[in-house]
């Protein structure tokens, strides 16, 4: 006879955070989100390996976490899972640029040829949104510079579209320019004595190593939380599947990836336990989580095959119809709950704690709060960091309004079939994500803080200054439909106003 489970599950849109005292040190100032990533021996006395300074990671997906959107979160404190839905070179190279990537020294991603035309330089910026364009000899970002043109040099109305770059380009000789080697602190400096809004840095035969802008030479003080490893790199993760992870994983490792994630749709399954035992047996001090999972049971069998951290959820995401095309699933909510329950077991059985990640669900701001306080070590998101202008996908205009494409790893698009791969035919019989658009939010940073911010205020109304006392002290309730809307503005007509921090 099939089990039932007694209760129904629920979402995180269904619970409410009851306050609890707040002392004067509860002030948001005080507040650290540091969070473990993977599993350590927490009896012993044994520290994380690799810890994150904010609770939060990008999902393994094409229309999210490419290289840049990596190095963005990186500074945020937070970590990216570059799509592994890709070939083997792309990804590691991906990698790779995210660990040779220097804070401030840019890797010029808006370049073209001096022959090119004006419409064609018009179509590369409208592409980028980047203004500053270096002209290289062969139009690649690491070619042998000839100079650089900006939207001050020419007047696209009192210019012909088919005239060339050259013509109107500031030419090498009257750049001002800096040697590779030099530290951020010189390239700065010559900045400001010179007046100039990037510095061209060059190598001994003149190709261009990287753009040094005027705007970021702050960038390290905005950036406080930054995660770096122990050279002083970003960090990054990198998506695996079940099928290839053999020639995958060393490549991925080779380019400095520091952490890996097996990537499916339902992870209690042979093919994670036998990906698990061969990476860990090949590479033993290789990273790797596993998932997804919504129970305990679920959750034991990832433990004892290794996993490094657990992720949760099946059908949550907004793109997500694993739910309506399956049947299978179950509500994040109570998904959370009972898996940190069956973590909190293991860690007291074993010593053994092992990170579990909440993946889905997440609709508001105050839902990463409740993933937290019901057990979530971190969160993994999708549709919140694909509308930012890090993420790799086109900005629209639809209905007059800016969005952004977002699609998911099952939907036919992607045509990531490894995800929901169950050993039989490589391909997709049918499909599990939608090919939707998220409305454009702006940059990462800017929202990142303000997620931040409502996170810190909201554990401080909690009593607590720290993921681990969140989750000790947290009260929460389940609501009813009316408390839900009675929650929002109601019985008034709202004025377009906006509260924003200075």
């Amino acid at each position: 006879m099939a089990y039932y489970f007694e209760e129904p599950s629920h979402t995180f849109g269904e619970y409410l955070l009851v306050p609890g005292y707040s002392s004067a040190e509860c002030i948001p100032s005080n507040v650290t989100l540091n969070t473990p990533v993977v599993r350590y021996n927490k009896k012993a006395g044994e520290k994380c390996p690799l810890t994150m300074n904010i609770p939060m990671v990008s999902a393994v997906m094409q229309s999210v976490s490419n290289d840049k959107l990596a190095i963005a979160l990186a500074k945020e404190g937070g970590i990216s899972f570059i799509f592994g839905s890709q070939t083997i070179e792309n990804q590691a190279a991906m990698i790779a640029r995210v660990k040779q990537y220097k804070a401030g020294f840019v890797t010029s991603d808006s370049n073209i040829k001096p022959d090119a035309t004006l419409a064609e330089l018009e179509a590369l910026v409208e592409a980028t949104g980047h203004s500053t364009v270096a002209v290289t000899e062969d139009g690649t970002a690491n070619g042998k510079l000839m100079g650089i043109i900006t939207d001050r040099d020419y007047r696209s109305n009192k210019t012909q579209s088919d005239e060339k770059v050259s013509k109107y380009m500031t030419p090498l000789a009257k750049l001002i320019k800096a040697d590779s080697g030099i530290s951020l602190e010189e390239a700065n400096d010559i900045i400001w004595e010179h007046k100039i809004n990037q510095l061209p840095i060059l190598d001994k035969d003149g190709k261009l190593q990287y753009l040094v802008f005027r705007k970021d030479a702050a960038s390290h003080e905005e950036h406080p939380n930054e995660l770096l490893d122990s050279q002083k790199r970003y960090i990054v993760g990198a998506g695996i599947n079940t099928r290839d992870y053999m020639e995958r994983v060393p490549a991925l490792l080779d380019a400095g990836v520091d952490v890996l994630c097996l990537d499916s749709s339902e992870g209690f399954s042979e093919w994670q336990r036998r990906a698990l035992h061969d990476i860990h047996e090949k590479w033993p001090n290789a990273k790797v989580g596993a998932g997804n999972v919504v129970d305990a049971e679920g959750f034991n069998f990832l433990a004892d095959a290794g996993a490094d951290f657990i992720k949760i959820g099946i059908g949550g995401g907004s793109i997500c119809i694993t739910r309506e095309q399956k049947g299978i699933g179950r509500g994040q909510a109570t998904a959370t709950i009972e898996v940190a329950k069956a973590r909190d077991a293991y860690y007291e059985k074993t010593g053994i704690y092992i990170p579990i990640c909440s993946d889905g669900g997440i609709v508001h701001d105050y839902h990463i709060t409740l993933a937290l306080a019901m057990g979530s070590d971190f969160v993994m998101l999708g549709r919140y960091f694909a509308r930012f202008d890090e993420s790799p996908t086109n900005k629209l205009i639809v209905n007059g309004n800016y969005v952004k494409e977002y699609w998911g790893e099952g939907s036919n698009r992607a045509r990531n079939w490894q995800r929901y791969d169950l050993g039989g035919a490589k391909k997709m019989a049918f499909e599990e994500g939608v090919d939707s658009y998220v409305p454009y939010a702006g940059s990462l940073h800017d929202n990142v803080s303000m997620t931040i911010s409502k996170i810190s205020h909201t554990m401080c109304n909690c009593g607590a200054l720290s993921i681990p006392e969140l989750q000790d002290k947290a009260k929460i309730t389940l609501v009813s439909p009316a408390s839900i809307s009675e929650g929002s503005a109601h019985d008034v007509i709202v004025r377009n106003t906006s509260i924003r921090a200075e």
